[in-house]
């Protein structure tokens, strides 16, 4: 969240172990709470919301892999387009052990932890 809800539907009809957070009853909870039930389930965060990054440096975590979609408002279409361009870069365990920053013209992986 706050990225529409097909970001989770699309991979998810492409075989991906995908949900959107509000389908879990998620969607007025604080991010730590997302990141640990990302966590327990084995999920990365898809996100637009820049908070993330920050908390998983700061507790020098591991997991959960993380998708940032930075650079203001993404359409549906543009936010699909951008994610299928990150699955067919990068393997789902690369996903997973990674903050994988998507912007407009470009994609950047950072390994987890930050800052090792």
């Amino acid at each position: 969240m706050p990225l529409s809800p097909a970001l989770a539907t699309w991979p998810a009809q492409q075989g991906h172990d995908a949900v959107h957070a509000g389908d879990l009853g998620l969607h007025r909870a604080a991010d730590e709470m997302i990141i640990a039930r990302a966590k327990q389930e084995g999920r990365s965060v898809i996100t637009a919301d820049l908070d993330y990054p920050r908390l998983l440096a700061l507790a020098q975590a591991t997991e959960p892999g993380l998708v940032p979609f930075r650079n203001g408002r993404w359409s549906e279409a543009d936010a699909v387009a951008r994610m299928s361009e990150v699955l067919s870069a990068l393997s789902e365990a690369e996903i997973a052990d990674s903050i994988v920053i998507v912007e407009r013209s470009s994609l950047r992986r950072r390994r987890l932890p930050i800052g090792h």
